[in-house]
This record gives structure tokens, sequence and C-alpha cells, in this order.
């Protein structure tokens, strides 16, 4: 009883409520924060994690464009109906060079963290131009119009730049050379130096189309998704 006594001129007295919630609040967030100013890095550093070819970073320009976001997430929680479905949990590493985040919390659509190498070229620009033809019940509308729209590199040194700036290790060569490697990626002259810079790139043509279009970049990201990180050898560093 005097337990429920003194919850009750707790829950009765707006200012005690009000100070004793801050109080509450602030031990929380000390005990949650400061750990973090002792941590050299908060990210557990996975092999094979790269930043994104110039091709990728363009198509997922275009993903968040088009808002295909609102629909599909790309982090897939460590549950078991999760993993069973979609692969391995996510990793905060496969995250790292993303700005902003691509996460999201609502699924109209499956989860597509996995999704590289899925479904063939061919299935993706279906599916991108007609999507019921190859899942009947979806309810995504067409986006037929990107396979027409042809595009050029002209910004895409200036974007890496910029990400580079907030973090992402984009090598001088890199810069210098993406516009070269943004045709490249999408059209195979024969040149290795994408896959080079770029460890585990993709280099052809995506869609079909000999011209550089966004079906090819948007095709180009989502085949690399999920796809950079070896899990068969993977094993997490438990003393973190």
């Amino acid at each position: 009883m005097a337990f429920l006594d003194g919850h009750k001129k707790i829950e009765t007295n707006a200012t005690l409520l009000l100070v004793l919630s801050l109080g509450v609040v602030t031990i929380g967030g000390i005990v949650e924060i400061a750990p973090l100013f002792y941590l050299d890095n908060t990210i557990e550093e996975v092999e094979g994690m790269r930043p994104y070819s110039p091709l990728e970073l363009t198509g997922r320009e275009i993903y968040i464009r088009e808002g295909c976001y609102v629909c599909h997430s790309q982090m897939i929680r460590p549950m078991r109906d999760e993993v069973e479905r979609y692969g391995h949990y996510s990793l905060a590493a496969e995250s790292m060079y993303d700005h902003p985040f691509q996460w999201g919390s609502k699924r109209t659509g499956p989860d597509l963290a996995r999704v590289g190498g899925r479904y063939s070229d061919e299935w993706h620009v279906d599916h991108f131009s007609d999507p019921q033809s190859v899942v009947p019940e979806s309810v995504m509308p067409s986006y037929g119009y990107l396979a027409e729209t042809e595009i050029e590199p002209g910004y895409i040194a200036d974007l890496m730049s910029t990400h580079r700036i907030v973090g992402v290790p984009y090598t001088d060569e890199m810069i210098e050379q993406a516009a070269y490697d943004f045709v490249e990626q999408a059209t195979d002259f024969g040149d290795d130096a994408v896959a080079e810079r770029y460890p585990g790139a993709q280099v052809r043509d995506f869609d079909g189309n000999p011209a550089v279009t966004e079906m090819d970049a948007l095709i180009a990201y989502m085949q690399m998704l999920g796809t950079l990180v070896d899990f068969s050898t993977f094993t997490p560093d438990e003393s973190r």
C-alpha cells in the first residue's frame, strides 16, 4: 500500500512527475551514449564491403527519387521468420556507406537487402516495366520509362566527392575515373578497371539497350544489394 500511495503522489503532482521523468531520461541517455565516446568505431568492419560504383550510386539515387523505400525496406531483423524468408540478418557495416540509409519500417513489398542475384536482369526489366506480368498480385506501379531515359555521367564525380566529405572512402582515382567507370559498367568495353576499383562490381548491359539508361543504373544497384559480404565465411565479432 505504501508503494501505491507513493506512486499516486507522483501521478497527481505534475511538477514531481516531470522532474522524475527527466531524471530517468537523463540517466538512460548517459548509460546509452557515454560508452560511445570511448569507442574508436561503433561499426564492426566486414570484409568485402566497399563504396558504391558510379553506376550503382546513380541507381541508388534513382531508387530514392522514385520512392522505392516507401514500400520496400532494406534491413533484415535477427528473427527466425525474417532470416528464413530473406537470408542472413543485416549487418551495420552493410549500410556504412549509405547516406541516407534505406532500412525502412514498412513492407508493402518484400525486403530488398539480399535481392542481388536472386533474379535475372531480364526479370528486373519486366518487373519494372510491368510488375503484374511477373508478380500478378503486385500493387507496384510501372517504371517502364526508366528504360527510355538515357543518362550521362556529368555530375557523378561531384556526387562522389560529396559522399567523400561525409566519410565514404572514394579515392582521387575513383573520382577522376568516375565518368569512364559509369559508362564501362553498363556497356562492358572489356576493361577490368571497374572490377579492380570496385571488387565484385557486375559489368554488363543490364537492360539490353546499348545506351546507358536509368534502368541500367537501377538494376546494377539492385543486383549488388546483399552480395558483397560472404556469409559462408562471416563470423561475428563477439568481443564487441
